[in-house]
């Protein structure tokens, strides 16, 4: 018999044989029992099979979220979300509709989980693609599934500790629970410990531990004597798994044997365990910054276990007397560990807060008050430790508060003068004037440059946008408050800055009361944007000292103008300013602005009916094909070369906010409407023409490109709108062409974005006529001998008084070789153009004649060499050893110098040279000769040609 089945050793069981009967009794009972145990059901209600649902997915995501495997934690948020619909009838019946506060709590904490993953950009970065991916899809289904929450994670957020204690007194009355069932088992048990039949029941609650436990049992290693020894010590099963007494606590050795010393091990275990995870987590819980931390009255002791806790000031004697002094040096003190690699910003900052408090709590003066506040933005600022990056929102928020709270306190006290030309040892905070060093403007600049990063940062299509752009309403506030304190002080360099600051925030707003105010609907009185950025620019055309602030002015000026129409003051102030000379001189940030207003100024050209201006002022932008980076509102791809890491960062730097942006779509389809206009009749006058120029290169390539084709559909996009209208106004059909630009489609993308959507709709289709009109008399001019001017006017819907406008300025240009009869009101055609074959003929006399006379320039080169050995001929061959010679030495010079460098080669005689300068002479005057006689036989045969057009003309 093996001694795992009996108290004793097997010699012990050959000895006794009164002890034989009952061991295989005992053997054979214990076995029945644990069959019985694994057979056994246990019922459960269908709450506690839901909750424990839940809870297992619950733990399995905080085991996901502790490795960042997002993939799995989205996989196991989807299981979540099944099962607790599942469980929603039983949450209704049972908690009448409460959601469990186990819910509560891992919905936050996965909310906090996915907002700081995707806040981090660092770490998204360093994710591989299904995690990012997953990520995503996470931060989706959480925010649409969160929504009916909403109340509960109030609550949650309200009081957490309220949660997180009622969930760890359930799991100790669970476990207390748990713990009085097995001491009610055991105390049931041990008066029958002597019947043999209950013993099987005493060994259940021994088995959790027998598992857990497994380091405790014997390893295979013992000898054999060893193990008999111990064998013997047993007098039951029971007794042998039980954890030894000497390895506990003195409450385990007290406590009677069996569950008693057993609770008191599980007690000491979870002890243990808890004050492990108590280790793990306390560095983490002091470095987090938790700003929704109420502030406690009194000072903060610092935990002596910090690293930066030995560079933090100390705190104020109990007994000291609080005044300037003290305070300041005090503030000094704080202020001193400012950038230092050790320092505890967060700390600094309450520092700073209860040096306010006291301050204020002592009366110590504005000027106390002024200086700490202005530390506290300071301290705010270097919180973000990356210049680049945009500050977290509670500190935003934070910030406009003291910056407001600062400003109040500067305008309301007069004798406080904050200005950085104060030095340290100049400071007053005792007696009026009290002097301050600080600059007010600066902190501002900075304020506003933080504002522009946060709108940078969020998604402009989200509603976190518009939050934030809300803000702007503070910040511009802010700014005429620094105005009017910029401008007591009465420092114009700085008044000038704070202009400028002024004037980013308003030049490219539309102020609908200026076009009001222009038709006589609002009375003259009223101040509007324009006046108020002309008072501004105007300010600084005359007391700025620097040349960028005056560009960016006037650049600015020129913007709003052409925004609000005032299209002469702008193209003035741009024909004034000569900046398209200078601009490319200025820093990118300017130069984004200069291409800012000249695709303003082309669009409000084109609203004034300036086709070629409109035209002129687009092309730069549009013939590049990069319109998008130019304005700097988005990166493309480059093909080339791929950017590095370090430009593509620079480059996001200068990107405007997404509410600044100018529409690409509607630049572009201006851009090409113009050209239109201006190429379509360009190209029918010089259809023959081989020396034909392209007004604009990218309309031209969109036309060539849809001629290649050989079958187009109906447009769809844009772009392929406007070539079918310059297809239709080719030939003459001015209602197709103004079918295809003005349309609902084309309404809707281009034409309603401008104010006056009607008045332009209306000035396009008058273009569109008098263009197709021009295209269509020289198209078709060669075919008639006369046309009637009313037949004109009936067929593009023109009054008579403008056909005739039109017409008599082609006669003027002398673009139409025509006269008008005004008694018929008919143009007469005089037939002066050539057919189209003779125009082809013509092209090919020209051509032949080019080629003729490069034939013989190559070969004068060939005939040159041969005889030149120092002329300009001779240059052409030998240029190699003139390149480094003076131009301005003779010829005589350069002949002796080639000479020489060409050493004995050729003929060293004089008279042989002599000769052959003669007979080059000669040649040179033979050419000379037969190139009069060419020119000659060309103008002989210009005249002739002329001579006989004006015979057929007569």
């Amino acid at each position: 018999m093996s001694r795992f089945f009996a108290g004793g050793s097997d010699s012990d069981s050959d000895s006794s044989s009164d002890s034989e009967p009952v061991i295989r009794q005992q053997v054979a009972q214990f076995t029945f029992s644990d069959e019985e145990e694994d057979v056994k059901r246990v019922v459960r209600s269908k709450k506690e099979k839901r909750y424990e649902d839940l809870s297992n997915i619950i733990k399995s995501i905080r085991n996901h979220k502790k490795i960042k495997d997002m993939s799995s934690v989205l996989t196991s948020f989807e299981e979540f979300m099944r099962a607790y619909t599942k469980a929603l009838p039983v949450v209704m019946k049972e908690e009448n509709g409460v959601t469990p506060r186990i819910v509560v709590r891992a919905l936050a904490e996965l909310e906090d989980f996915v907002n700081e993953s995707w806040d981090d950009k660092e770490s998204r970065k360093n994710l591989s693609k299904n995690n990012n991916k997953a990520l995503g899809t996470l931060r989706q289904k959480f925010r649409k599934y969160i929504k009916d929450f909403e109340s509960d994670m109030k609550r949650f957020r309200a009081a957490p500790e309220d949660f997180a204690e009622e969930e760890e007194d359930d799991e100790r009355e669970d476990e207390k629970g748990s713990d009085e069932e097995e001491e009610k088992v055991v105390v049931q048990v041990e008066p029958k410990a002597v019947s043999f039949k209950k013993e099987p029941e005493k060994a259940k609650p021994v088995k959790p531990v027998a598992d857990s436990d497994s380091s405790d049992w014997g390893s295979d290693s013992d000898s054999d004597s060893t193990s008999s020894d111990e064998d013997a010590k047993y007098t039951s099963i029971r007794d042998r798994f039980l954890k030894k007494p000497e390895k506990g606590s003195e409450e385990i050795s007290s406590a009677p044997s069996g569950v008693s010393g057993d609770d008191a091990f599980k007690k000491e275990k979870k002890k243990k365990t808890g004050e492990a995870l108590s280790k793990k987590k306390k560095p983490k819980q002091d470095e987090m910054f938790d700003e929704n931390e109420e502030e406690e009255e009194g000072w903060k002791v610092v935990n002596g276990t910090r690293s930066g806790a030995s560079e933090q000031p100390k705190m104020f004697a109990k007994d000291a007397e609080i005044d300037t002094k003290l305070v300041v040096n005090k503030l000094n003190e704080v202020m001193a560990a400012r950038g230092k690699k050790r320092t505890d910003r967060k700390m600094q900052i309450e520092f700073l807060r209860e040096l306010r408090t006291v301050a204020e709590t002592n009366n110590l003066g504005p000027a106390v008050a002024v200086k700490i506040r202005f530390n506290i933005v300071s301290a705010i600022f270097d919180y973000n430790p990356k210049v680049s990056g945009a500050m977290k929102l509670e500190h935003w928020s934070k910030l406009l508060e003291e910056i407001q709270e600062l400003l109040k306190l500067l305008l309301a006290h007069e004798n406080v003068h904050l200005s950085e030309s104060i030095l340290d040892e100049y400071e007053e905070y005792d007696t009026a004037p009290f002097r301050i060093r600080g600059c007010m403007l600066t902190a501002v600049e900075r304020l506003d440059d933080e504002f522009t990063k946060l709108l940078k940062e969020c998604d402009p299509h989200s509603n976190e946008y518009v939050d934030r752009l809300k803000d702007e309403v503070p910040v511009t506030n802010i700014i005429e408050q620094v105005v009017t304190y910029v401008e007591r002080l009465g420092n114009e360099m700085e008044i000038c800055r704070i202009y400028l600051r002024k004037i980013d925030h308003l030049y490219y707003k539309f102020d609908p009361d200026v076009l009001k105010k222009r038709k006589g609907q609002l009375p003259a009185n009223t101040i509007t944007s324009v006046e108020e950025m002309d008072k501004l620019c105007r300010y600084i055309y005359a007391k700025d000292q620097t040349d960028r602030l005056r560009t960016r002015a006037i650049l600015s000026h020129i913007f709003h103008h052409a925004l609000h129409d005032n299209w002469f003051q702008a193209r003035d102030l741009v024909l004034m300013s000569h900046l398209q000379e200078t601009i490319h001189h200025s820093d990118p940030a300017t130069q984004i602005l200069y291409n800012r207003m000249m695709a303003n100024l082309g669009l409000c050209a084109f609203r004034h009916g300036n086709i070629k201006d409109a035209h002129l002022c687009l092309v730069d932008l549009m013939m590049t094909g990069k319109p998008k980076e130019l304005l700097a509102q988005g990166l493309v791809p480059q093909r080339q070369h791929e950017r590095s890491l370090e430009q593509e960062k620079i480059e996001k730097q200068r990107q405007m906010p997404f509410h600044m942006h100018i529409n690409l779509e509607l630049l572009e389809c201006v851009y090409l409407v113009s050209a239109m206009l201006l190429e379509i009749p360009y190209m029918a006058a010089h259809e023959f023409d081989a020396r034909r120029r392209m007004i604009s290169k990218t309309f031209y390539q969109q036309l060539r490109s849809s001629e290649r084709q050989s079958l187009v559909g109906p447009p769809e996009s844009m772009r392929e709108h406007v070539v079918a209208a310059a297809k239709a106004m080719r030939h003459g059909d001015w209602n197709a062409c103004a079918n295809f630009i003005v349309n609902k489609k084309m309404n809707v993308k281009v034409w309603d974005l401008f104010y006056e959507a009607n008045r332009v709709r209306e000035m396009m289709i008058k273009f569109i006529k008098e263009e197709s009109l021009r295209t269509y008399l020289f198209t078709y001019s060669n075919v008639f001998a006369s046309i009637s001017v009313p037949h004109l006017a009936d067929m593009f819907k023109l009054p008579k008084s403008k056909v005739h406008s039109l017409i008599s300025k082609m006669i003027i240009n002398e673009e139409l070789m025509a006269s008008l009869d005004d008694p018929t009101e008919t143009i007469v055609m005089h037939r002066s153009e050539p057919s189209r074959l003779q125009a082809l003929s013509m092209q090919l006399a020209d051509k032949v004649t080019n080629l003729v006379d490069a034939n013989e320039r190559i070969f004068e080169m060939k005939q040159g060499n041969f005889f030149q050995r120092g002329g300009n001929q001779g240059y052409n061959r030998d240029r190699q050893n003139y390149r480094n010679q003076n131009q301005n030495q003779n010829w005589n010079n350069n002949r002796r110098q080639d000479n020489r460098n060409r050493g004995n080669r050729g003929n060293q005689n004089r008279g042989e040279g002599r000769e052959q300068r003669e007979h080059h002479r000669d040649h040179h005057r033979d050419q000379r000769e037969h190139r009069e006689h060419q020119r000659e036989f060309r103008e002989q045969r210009e005249q002739m040609r002329n001579v006989e057009y004006q015979n057929k003309a007569e």
